[in-house]
């Protein structure tokens, strides 16, 4: 991470406060100074920026803050990620797991019909049938809720009205 470099006493005072201090600095120096108010005024403004300069270091601060604050965003945001990532990596074993216990139990189911005195292959099969039938109505559940996924509505909404904005917008005169 990059850090800002330090102000400056020229950079940390604006230019008319500078002028001011220089000024009262030269006043002050009056009676020890030899020279007229013009060559004070003219000493005083050699330390004064100009508004492109100015311009410039707003510019060059802007972009620094910037810089640092997308630098703290991915600070945050690889901080968050890992622990999203140790989240997800935990579901993922629990869903393994899961997956792994429901195998379990539909042995057990189909060994359970087999003890009741089914034959083995009829048992099976009942718990595929089962199986096959929970799927059909888990996918048309699903199918019908997809349905209802609509277009996002208030974000077209919005991209209009930007682009409409920007459209109207009169270009800064220089």
């Amino acid at each position: 991470m990059t850090t800002s470099p330090e102000p400056t006493p020229a950079r940390s005072a604006p230019a008319t406060l500078q002028v001011r201090a220089d000024l009262a600095a030269a006043s002050g120096a009056h009676a020890a100074s030899s020279g007229s108010a013009r060559e004070r005024l003219a000493e005083a403004r050699r330390g004064e920026r100009t508004i492109g300069g100015l311009f410039s270091d707003a510019s060059r601060d802007l972009s620094a803050v910037v810089r640092n604050e997308v630098a703290l965003a991915k600070i945050e945001l690889r901080t968050e990620a890992k622990q999203a990532a140790a989240g997800a990596v935990g579901f993922a074993i629990a869903g393994v797991f899961g997956f792994l216990g429901l195998i379990l139990l539909l042995f057990a189911a189909s060994y359970g019909l087999f003890a009741l005195g089914l034959p083995r292959w009829l048992s099976f099969l009942i718990v595929a049938v089962v199986l096959f039938i929970l799927a059909g109505i888990l996918a048309l559940i699903g199918k019908s809720r997809m349905g209802k996924v609509g277009k996002p509505e208030r974000t077209q909404r919005t991209l209009k009205h930007v682009v409409e904005t920007l459209k109207r917008a009169k270009p800064h005169p220089r």
